[in-house]
């Protein structure tokens, strides 16, 4: 049997990298996918007594990833269809305000993610997949400051967030799992103000987040645009998540045989827009939410699509 002696010399490495890292080709980690509101909503905090519940859903889907900062394809052919990176989920969120300047916040969901592609997990291109509970966010807003055009009008609306990230449920060893299944610890700081022709603001959102399980710490950075129109808000804007510390990703295209590790250094950027539409009466609030990675390392090219409904309910008398 002939074999070329390029693609015999790339898997003798792969091989004996497998072998002298003891779980290695099982011991991977997974996208950031912690339930967030976009366009720093969380600088707004619910009246006091006022319980806001809403239903968001989601789905992804990649056809491109970076190993280290190398660019692959993970399009994979079968019976005339297209299967990349595909994630799915759904989750609830529930802000309550504790008083005119404090709220508590939760997101809890469930998630699945699957593929084809890589042939270590995927023999002849069948199906894996993992799903599970979504990493649960839960957090304490407090409301710094709150823009008052008429009083002091360069004020922005300013608002802290000490939150915390629980794991979910799904497969850990998953290559690109819907999470990184850490406990985490998140400062966050969330600011929003009106500039310019009526309707007419800005937003800014950063937040650092401790990874305690996998230790890979994170940060997320955006800023952006957004305009009100009566009861409309349109958002746009630019989305950075960075990792501190993190293992690449090993990849051969050859093979397509992957490893992916535990605590990934995993960095994108990324374009998000959305619209919402509020009604008068109920103030019931519904939206659409996109996100299009266009760079990034170790990490795979998604394009996010989702819509969420909210509704506001007052659970004190006279609140």
């Amino acid at each position: 049997m002939n074999m070329n002696p390029t693609r015999f010399t790339r898997s003798l490495i792969l091989a004996v990298a497998v072998a002298t890292v003891p779980g290695a080709a099982r011991r991977s980690a997974a996208t950031e996918n912690v339930p967030h509101a976009p366009f720093a909503q969380w600088a707004d905090v619910p009246a006091r007594g006022e319980l806001v519940a809403g239903l968001v859903y989601q789905e992804s889907e990649a056809y491109y990833f970076w190993a280290g900062n190398d660019r692959h394809k993970v399009d994979y052919r079968k019976s005339g269809e297209h299967y990349g990176i595909d994630i799915n989920q759904g989750y609830l969120t529930l802000q309550y305000g504790l008083t005119e300047r404090w709220a508590a916040d939760l997101a809890v969901g469930y998630t699945t993610a699957g593929w084809r592609h890589f042939s270590n997990y995927s023999p002849n291109g069948r199906s894996e997949s993992t799903s599970g509970l979504m990493d649960i966010s839960l957090g304490v807003r407090y409301q710094i400051l709150r823009e008052d055009a008429e009083s002091c009008p360069w004020q922005p609306t300013l608002t802290f967030r000490a939150g915390a990230v629980l794991p979910g449920s799904y497969d850990k060893d998953f290559p690109f799992a819907p999470g990184n299944r850490s406990a985490a610890i998140e400062p966050e700081l969330l600011l929003r103000k009106h500039f310019g022709w009526p309707g007419l603001g800005c937003y800014a959102d950063g937040l650092f987040r401790w990874n305690r399980t996998t230790a890979n710490d994170q940060y997320i950075v955006s800023a952006g645009l957004f305009q009100q129109i009566q009861r409309w808000e349109l958002n746009v804007g630019y989305r950075h998540l960075g990792t501190v510390t993190g293992d690449n990703i090993a990849y051969d295209s050859v093979t397509r045989e992957i490893m992916y590790p535990r605590g990934v250094r995993e960095n994108n950027d990324s374009v998000e827009a959305g619209f919402s539409y509020t009604t008068s009466k109920r103030r019931l609030r519904a939206g659409f939410y996109s996100r299009t990675v266009f760079d990034g390392a170790n990490t795979d090219k998604k394009f996010w699509v989702g819509g969420f409904i909210e509704m506001p309910f007052n659970l004190v008398k006279g609140g």
